[in-house]
């Protein structure tokens, strides 16, 4: 008979236990000293470890050759254990038993010595599903049981247990298991099944199961039902939910406020039966992603993403104002309630509407995200003065002349009556001094800022300010990047970017934008990457010569 693969490949020994290192480590260290307690309770969601991990503390503690804590697998009790031969280890459902009389029956059992093994362990699953008076009735046999009685319970939800439970067990807690080491035990399953198994799928069924080993080792027999070879598109078609692309396109949609291009988007994911429910959860989850890259410098390890993906939202979050992600983030959750009970397709719709128009929703997040696209149109503040800016080009830039004073306007004379004598030529006012030139200041070492440049994250955010009053400069400046360094702000631009930055109005533009969208003046200047410096000649024999030249030294022997 088939057995499926989250039972054909259970652990055998606490280090088969995948990303609970809390548990196995301690676990290990009480059997190897003999400090073996009377109750245990393990607790943690769903496919965790926590029945697998039951299941080997049983063998340990009964095993005749154990191994630094762990079973040996291969004594008489070990294998009579695994194959269920031996009766002295009793697992129970506390979802189906929860009566005080299947309690009163299980104490009575307790009583009896174990038939083979050292211990008789009774391990109850679910155990917050027993009754209030089952509670009670376990209470004080779980407090001083028999000596080769060992109590291990398991439950998903300990706030549903009594303190007096609580304060009588060894609790133990199991954590989600990480996307990163969930991926490699796939890989590692499918290899052993002789498939393969990529690793953007392996990730993609790591995020979909949220830290349950078992529900991503029950999608992936799934998919090897549908071949040997389990790819992104075999694992989304499995699993009923949306590329990644669908979804860049419906927030894109909202970004750009297109209302019609998210419901047609939406009317084809419909049409290839894909889950209104599940979509609507994860544009939750990408809004969630979307706010991360927004607030954090490097969101990345929070993500169960390939690099590709992260990259695509990175971007895609600067061109979105915090509101805005917020906004998506409280509809999308309403929207989830609502799903319950009204139409869902519908729903769906209602809510990206709302997003592309926020004029038509009323919700604070909605009002905030109008707020800040009004500010967003007003002049922005008063730059301060800047006394000096780096060059736009890599030359110094020389300064201006100041503009000539122009020449004053002879006033005709003004006549009144009878003509009035000659007057004396009036002597011109004395010419009025230059001001004197400003001081010089020393040059700037762009090369030595460049060096110690580092990355400006909100430089998309600046361009896309930029884009809003003039598409020509902001598309002068596509794929560029920018860094900063002290108060100075490096761009690293194509050549007609600086032929832009040259003229006055269009680097005050700049620094309109660059002021705000970061509240902080900045000067400009360009970014010279370290490989852009002169490398040193590759012949030690040519440099020395060259050297030896520039000093004035003769490199010739006269004959």
């Amino acid at each position: 008979m088939y057995k499926v693969l989250y039972r054909k490949y259970r652990p055998r020994f606490f280090a088969d236990v995948v990303g609970q290192p809390q548990v196995t480590v301690t676990l290990k260290n009480e059997l190897t000293r003999g400090r073996i307690a009377h109750a245990y309770l393990f607790t943690g969601s769903r496919g965790t470890g926590k029945t697998t991990c039951a299941k080997i503390l049983s063998r340990a503690v009964n095993c005749l050759d154990p191994r630094e804590g762990d079973p040996c697998g291969e004594c008489p009790v070990c294998r009579g254990l695994e194959e269920g031969s031996i009766l002295d280890v009793v697992e129970i459902d506390a979802a189906s038993n929860n009566g005080v009389d299947n309690i009163r029956g299980l104490i009575e059992e307790a009583n009896f010595t174990p038939t083979t093994a050292k211990y008789r362990v009774y391990i109850i699953d679910e155990v917050h599903m027993l009754s209030a008076s089952a509670f009670n009735a376990l209470l004080k046999t779980l407090e001083e049981p028999p000596a080769h009685v060992i109590f291990i319970l398991a439950t998903t939800e300990v706030h549903k247990l009594l303190p007096t439970i609580l304060s009588r067990c060894q609790r133990f807690d199991f954590h989600r298991i990480d996307p990163q080491a969930m991926a490699g035990r796939l890989i590692q399953v499918a290899g052993l099944e002789e498939a393969e198994l990529d690793e953007d799928a392996a990730l993609l069924i790591a995020r979909i199961a949220d830290g349950a080993l078992r529900d991503a080792l029950s999608l992936l027999d799934q998919c090897l039902g549908r071949g040997r070879h389990v790819t992104l598109e075999v694992v989304g078609l499995t699993a009923g939910v949306a590329a990644q692309g669908y979804l860049t396109t419906l927030a894109q949609a909202v970004a750009e406020r297109d209302a019609a291009k998210a419901l047609e988007t939406l009317d084809g994911l419909h049409r290839e039966s894909k889950d209104m429910v599940r979509l609507c959860e994860e544009m939750a989850e990408y809004f969630r992603s979307l706010m991360l890259f927004k607030t954090m410098r490097d969101p990345g390890k929070l993500l169960t993403l390939p690099p590709t993906q992260i990259a695509a939202l990175e971007q895609q979050a600067y061109g979105m104002s915090l509101s805005a992600i917020l906004h998506g983030l409280d509809t999308l959750e309403d929207t989830l309630h609502k799903m319950r009970y009204m139409n869902q397709r519908t729903q769906l719709e209602m809510a990206f509407v709302r997003l592309c128009s926020p004029e038509l929703d009323d919700s604070t997040a909605a009002l905030l995200r109008r707020i800040e696209q009004l500010e967003s149109g007003v002049p922005p503040r008063a730059l301060p003065p800047l006394e000096e800016e780096a060059p736009a080009r890599a030359e110094e830039a020389a300064p201006a002349s100041p503009a000539a004073e122009p020449e004053p306007e002879e006033i005709p004379p003004v006549f009144d009556g009878p003509p009035a004598p000659p007057a004396e030529k009036p002597v011109p006012p004395p010419a009025p001094k230059k001001p004197a030139a400003p001081k010089s200041q020393p040059p700037v070492d762009v090369e030595a800022l460049s060096a110690e440049a580092q990355r400006f994250r909100q430089w998309p955010e600046i361009l896309q300010v930029i884009r809003g009053t003039t598409k020509s400069v902001a598309m002068a400046f596509d794929g560029s990047a920018a860094y900063t360094s002290g108060e100075y702000l490096l761009i690293e631009a194509p050549e007609i970017a600086f032929e832009l930055l040259k003229k006055a109005e269009q680097r005050q533009r700049m620094r309109e934008a660059v002021f705000q969208v970061t509240g902080r003046a900045y000067k400009l200047g360009p970014y010279r990457p370290p490989a852009s410096k002169e490398s040193a000649s590759a012949d030690p024999l040519e440099d020395l010569l060259r050297r030896a030249e520039e000093a004035g030294i003769p490199t010739q022997v006269e004959e």
